[in-house]
């Protein structure tokens, strides 16, 4: 499959290069940063553009993976392509592509990217819209390619899950930067709760979070909790954090 990749970030460096290792053929990586767009390129072999107008116009699929605000203006763009257009947001209808052509479709993948770390995509799953049944075949072949874990789900489900995936993931790691800030005011490393991090994301990988919840909070245990928001006294921000998330913990249905 000739494909066109629309974008040069996280996502779509990682899908770039499944798809190569899978022989799939991008053609070309466009950004409105060429450099950024050389750059991904020269590690797929593909033609590096900056200019929507150069995209070539018979490609099999244009794959846009840029942000979500951004993903409109680039259907539109692509307007008189004669392939498949899609975009990899989470969160975005597949009318901002139908808006443009009658060959749209979604292919997001569920899965945390960054440039620092390679990420197979065998397991990740990939979860595939199309404003038709022959499109939705298409893009079912290449994400079954890629990867064991294919699903079809609409632009209401999909908003739901990328909600779950933000409680899951991007509030997470955003707690653990407030750890470090913790640990770090106080003379201590981060390398010391790794171990602890690594075995609550275990814990979740066979049973269903609530069931597994420990701490003070569910422990009904105040006098802990209350020496936790002295140590916070002079962080406001974070004690409302830490009550907040502490009344929430209360609250969850055992």
């Amino acid at each position: 499959m000739n494909i066109v990749l629309i974008g040069s970030g996280n996502v779509a460096t990682h899908l770039a290069k499944a798809l190569v290792a899978k022989a799939e053929n991008v053609m070309q990586v466009y950004s409105q940063n060429l450099l950024n767009a050389n750059l991904l390129a020269q590690k797929i072999n593909a033609e590096a553009i900056n200019e929507l107008s150069e995209v070539d116009q018979t490609a099999d699929l244009y794959i846009i993976s840029v942000k979500d605000d951004a993903i409109e203006r680039v259907a539109a763009a692509l307007k008189n392509v004669e392939g498949l257009v899609v975009h990899t947001s989470g969160t975005t209808d597949i009318s901002s592509i139908k808006n443009y052509t009658a060959r749209a479709g979604v292919f997001y993948p569920l899965q945390t990217f960054s440039k620092v770390k390679e990420v197979s995509f065998d397991h990740i799953p990939l979860c595939i819209e199309a404003s038709n049944v022959n499109e939705l075949e298409i893009l079912k072949k290449l994400a079954q390619t890629l990867s064991d874990q294919v699903y079809e789900l609409d632009g209401e489900k999909r908003k739901a899950l990328h909600l779950a995936a933000v409680f899951a993931c991007n509030f997470p790691n955003h707690l653990y930067a407030l750890a470090n800030q913790v640990l770090v005011e106080n003379g201590l490393d981060f390398n010391i709760i790794r171990p602890l991090i690594a075995e609550t994301a275990d814990k979740v990988m066979n049973n269903l979070p609530e069931k597994v919840q420990t701490g003070p909070a569910v422990r009904g245990d105040e006098n802990t909790m209350n020496k936790h928001l002295g140590l916070l006294e002079s962080q406001p921000e974070l004690q409302n954090i830490y009550q907040t998330l502490s009344k929430s913990i209360k609250l969850m249905p055992k």
